[in-house]
């Protein structure tokens, strides 16, 4: 079965069969109502604390096929993964799914779950390391392909019951007795807990683990204490210096600076740094390089934006210290200067996942965005957008809040080289779909910008521009000149060869990661 972008989607997969196929952005409606979870009560007096993760297990009557889930505002310094699958392991469950909000290299231990058939299924907006080339070389390990959702479609999922979560356990950074938690201060601070509120808020049970219970009271708090059934302190939850270090700081790259600074030239020349400018910008290069040169034209504007969103780096909190945006919207920490402004700054404002880009709910902020700028792994000819799979096809990434974004922002930007590692980064097709081209408006190599065909609006805009505006065949014939033509990567056929299911944000099959063939 084709969907509308032409791939092709076997007809039956097990645990995936049934859903819709990706049609347009906004093509599949909701329908129901929220899902709600068992009511329950708690008797005035009653301790939520445990003695252990074990012990946990047993409170929650975790059993197995049930479904858990973890967030990743840890990132590569999570510990408490690791904890819980240890205690379920050794207890001798089996035919568990894991839902965790993405998983990275630190999670590669995964595998050997996996073998021993204890971790069954995976839904999640990323995978990474050994764990994602493990996948991507063992179709049929799980007893489904693994589910790829972006972080709106990911809490979508969990509020409309189609991603039932069994038990949450959720590490936070600091908690009281009661259950209220953060993750902006202790030992193991990560900032905004974003993905564990939705979690919190939907899972049938939550368990806070934390490495700071606190005598007293934890305020302001991500998670309130009505959304918590059980809190397990631990020595550590996480590696500090892998959860946030310094501050990610500004590209000194010579390609990242002029993809930087093109696309702000491009923001300017097209209109879109103007008072009460909303903007989303990346953790990392070109992305969050480009808040230099926006910040240099706004200061001489005297331009004031309105809000920013995203994954909050310093380089941005910094941004809103000085007066360039009314509020900062933070669904996920990157860096500790990020941390320590949603710790200080009221203004710094830590949001849930589905309030950042849900799109059935009454209005996510990726509605209001006027500006998105957003890297990639590789695009095509029809502007779709990969970040999923490496150039070998291996999954490596994650689809992260790009479709998102890019499906609010009245301008969404791609920032990607031409050229990585000797191949052209501009496809005939790339390997595999996470934001389709319908919503993206242009992709900002060093080379050449290249703008999406129906924004007619941009490129009368840019008539008589000194921005080096092309074709976006033109630009690919360019890297072609320089590199060459690759060949496709060919992939295992059938039903056999599915690695992974990559759902669009509305629930509708996007695309299918297969197995390659080397």
């Amino acid at each position: 079965m084709l969907n509308s972008i032409g791939i092709d989607i076997p007809a039956t997969l097990p645990g995936i069969s049934g859903r819709p196929l990706y049609q347009s952005e906004f093509a599949n409606k909701p329908a129901g109502k929220l899902f709600a979870k068992a009511i329950r009560m708690n008797r005035p007096g009653h301790s939520k604390l445990l003695g252990s993760i074990e012990q946990a297990l047993d409170k929650t009557g975790l059993k197995n096929g049930m479904t858990i889930s973890f967030h990743h505002h840890l990132r590569n310094g999570d510990y408490t993964l690791k904890l819980v699958m240890a205690a379920i392991a050794a207890k001798g469950f089996k035919d568990i799914t894991i839902a965790a909000s993405s998983l990275s290299s630190c999670h590669d231990f995964l595998t050997e779950y996996i073998e021993a058939g204890v971790v069954t299924a995976l839904e999640t907006s990323g995978v990474r390391g050994a764990l994602g080339k493990y996948l991507t070389e063992n179709p049929g390990k799980l007893k489904k392909p693994v589910v790829v959702r972006s972080h709106g479609g990911r809490a979508r999922a969990i509020e409309a019951g189609e991603l039932k979560i069994d038990v949450a356990f959720m590490a936070a950074s600091a908690c009281d007795r009661f259950g209220n938690c953060t993750g902006s201060f202790g030992k193991s601070a990560f900032g905004s807990m974003g993905y564990a509120i939705t979690d919190s808020r939907y899972a049938e049970q939550t368990v806070i683990i934390t490495d700071n219970l606190l005598d007293g009271f934890v305020y302001p708090y991500s998670i309130p204490q009505n959304d918590v059934d059980f809190i397990v302190p631990v020595t550590a939850i996480g590696n500090p210096e892998k959860i946030a270090s310094g501050a990610i700081r500004i590209s000194t790259d010579p390609v990242q600076l002029l993809l930087a600074e093109y696309s702000a030239l491009l923001m300017q020349e097209t209109g879109y740094i103007r008072q009460g400018l909303s903007l989303q910008m990346g953790s990392g290069g070109a992305s969050l390089t480009a808040a230099k040169f926006i910040r240099e034209i706004m200061e001489k504007k005297e331009v004031k934006g309105s809000f920013a969103i995203g994954g909050a780096t310093g380089v941005v909190a910094k941004m809103l210290e000085d007066g360039l945006f009314e509020v900062l919207y933070d669904a996920q920490s990157f860096d500790t200067a990020a941390v320590q402004s949603l710790h200080e700054n009221p203004r710094h404002l830590a949001v849930s996942v589905s309030h950042y880009a849900n799109p059935w709910n009454a209005g996510p902020l990726v509605n209001d965005l006027d500006v998105a700028i957003l890297s990639a792994t590789e695009v095509d000819t029809n502007f779709n957008v990969n970040v999923i799979t490496d150039s070998n096809g291996v999954l490596m990434g994650a689809s992260g809040g790009h479709c998102d974004a890019a499906a609010g922002a009245k301008l969404a930007i791609i920032v990607v080289p031409l050229i990585r590692g000797r191949l052209p980064m501009i496809r005939d097709r790339v390997h595999n779909v996470i934001t389709p081209g319908s919503s993206i408006d242009a992709i900002v190599t060093e080379r050449g910008i290249a703008i999406n065909p129906k924004r007619t609006d941009l490129l009368e805009k840019l008539q008589g521009s000194q921005l080096p505006v092309m074709s976006i065949s033109d630009l690919q014939k360019k890297a072609h000149s320089l590199v060459g033509r690759p060949e496709p990567i060919k992939c295992v056929p059938g039903a056999a060869g599915v690695v992974a299911v990559v759902e669009y944000r509305d629930g509708s099959i996007l695309d299918i990661i297969r197995k390659p063939q080397y």
